[in-house]
């Protein structure tokens, strides 16, 4: 199982960035895909992810309503979508999978088995 994440830059305030994450070596359609962000020195925190079949989601309370998970299981790729980017959303972005992960109980880092390498966003003016 391999991730490949990217997609991250540099982004005004109130800006917007869609992250990439394709998987290869395993059925992706299988698994749940979660993203996380990690600044230094600070735990690896969720921000959402995405069922096998993209029929359902689930979002950390500080990016609901402008962070939108997607997939597209024919390219074997997840997409996170950030709108109004903020300079808090400031981190680097990692997506994850693992087959025993569930869209009810997809926040916890420690529950993944699979990373991508992380790719860095940042928001700044």
């Amino acid at each position: 199982v391999q991730l490949q994440a990217s997609g991250g830059g540099l982004v005004q305030p109130g800006g917007s960035l869609t992250l990439s994450c394709v998987g290869s070596g395993y059925r992706m359609d299988y698994y749940v895909v979660g993203w996380f962000r990690q600044v230094s020195g600070k735990e690896r925190e969720a921000v959402g992810c995405i069922s096998d079949t993209g029929g359902s989601t689930s979002y950390a309370d500080s990016v609901k309503g402008r962070f939108t998970v997607s997939r597209d299981n024919s390219k074997n790729t997840v997409y996170l979508q950030m709108r109004n980017l903020q300079p808090d959303d400031t981190a680097v972005y990692y997506c994850a999978t693992d087959y025993y992960v569930s869209t009810a109980k997809c926040n916890r880092a420690q529950d993944y088995d699979y990373w991508g390498q992380g790719t860095l966003v940042t928001v700044s003016s």
